[in-house]
């Protein structure tokens, strides 16, 4: 096996692996190509190894997985300890991550680990004069920078929906190799002591289309709260109510809901659906925003979307600049009429 391998780190969770680690191998791909090396997979975890034998079709020359049960639960030191074991085995010159939460703290671990540097969030990555380059964002996503690492293994975690998912080939197929957890369960330090269910939907990660409200959702003075309320309980009730209203649009879309950090600092939605720099960062084909100023923060967890809509009654409010298309106007009264225009159309 050759010293210049690019290693796949899969993403998963009970066997079913986020979309962006199958986009890592379009990347992956070009790399070995220019590099002279091969695609190697490591898939840890329950159903690790039904998902190993996927990336044959993606390109993988060699599929590695864990299934011990150690790895039931994620802990961060038992995937880390794999991840470092895999790659320094199997001459790993490149591991690429997908940009998710659990990828980013095992991306930057494995590179204590190793000893290296790491490079987050990019956009694009190339072979220059012999040196691995990628493209990424910096100041809160207002420019893009080409940077590249002086350390090996070099490690890039990918923004998710930044590269197409390779089609499969259906001739490709291996068989993936079992190996050990790197970390015996007396060693493992952290234990798991139960879960919390979070609502279901469409992930705003991997939404084609996510629909988002800001402050500006709780701008209805026309609709009265119900009686007993003080005035803040009564702006956090009229927000609810406009979030229901874009809610609704993104479900008539198959999309997503999402949020400003005001709105949920405000109290009007939690935390799990906030867009931006402090909470997620999407880019989607479709990204509605209603009521949304657009801070900064905001703009660089979403600026990379295809097609951004802004609705804002402010015609001065600084989403306009970064929206292919914007309104003025009143979201209580937009958000209905493009749901049901759309309902219509689509047939629902």
């Amino acid at each position: 096996m050759s010293d210049k391998n690019i290693l796949v780190y899969i993403d998963q969770f009970n066997g079913t692996a986020l979309p962006a680690s199958w986009e890592a191998f379009t990347p992956a791909q070009d790399l070995a190509h220019q590099m002279g090396g091969e695609v190697i997979s490591l898939v840890a975890g329950v159903g690790a190894k039904a998902l190993a034998a996927q990336t044959f079709q993606l390109g993988a020359a060699q599929a590695f997985f864990c299934e011990d049960a150690s790895l039931t639960d994620y802990r961060p030191e038992t995937y880390t300890s794999l991840v470092t074991k895999i790659a320094k085995e199997h001459g790993a010159e490149v591991i690429l991550f997908p940009t998710t939460t659990r990828g980013r703290e095992i991306a930057a671990m494995t590179a204590i680990d190793l000893n290296t540097g790491i490079m987050p969030d990019a956009t694009a990555v190339e072979v220059e004069a012999g040196k691995i380059v990628v493209t990424r964002p910096v100041y809160a996503g207002k420019l893009f920078v080409k940077a590249f690492c002086l350390a090996t293994p070099q490690i890039i975690t990918l923004r998710g929906r930044a590269f197409k998912k390779p089609q499969a080939d259906p001739a490709r197929s291996g068989t993936p190799v079992q190996v050990e957890a790197a970390l015996p369960e007396a060693e493992i330090h952290t234990r798991v002591t139960g879960y919390a269910q979070s609502e279901g939907g469409v992930s705003l990660t991997d939404a084609n289309v996510i629909v988002s409200g800001g402050r500006g959702v709780a701008n209805n003075p026309a609709i009265t709260p119900p009686a007993g309320l003080d005035d803040k309980q009564a702006e956090v009730w009229r927000a609810q109510e406009g979030f229901k209203l874009i809610g609704e649009l993104a479900s008539v879309l198959g999309g997503a809901l999402g949020a400003s950090r005001a709105a949920v600092d405000a109290g009007y939605i939690p935390y799990p659906y906030q867009v931006g720099q402090t909470g997620k960062i999407v880019s989607p084909d479709l990204y509605i925003a209603f009521g949304i100023s657009g801070a900064i923060q905001h703009l660089a967890g979403m600026r990379t979307s295809k097609v951004i809509v802004a609705i804002n009654k402010d015609p001065e409010a600084p989403i306009f600049k970064l929206a292919r298309f914007g309104v003025v106007g009143d979201l209580h009264a937009i958000a209905p009429a493009l749901t049901e225009a759309f309902r219509k159309r689509l047939g629902k």
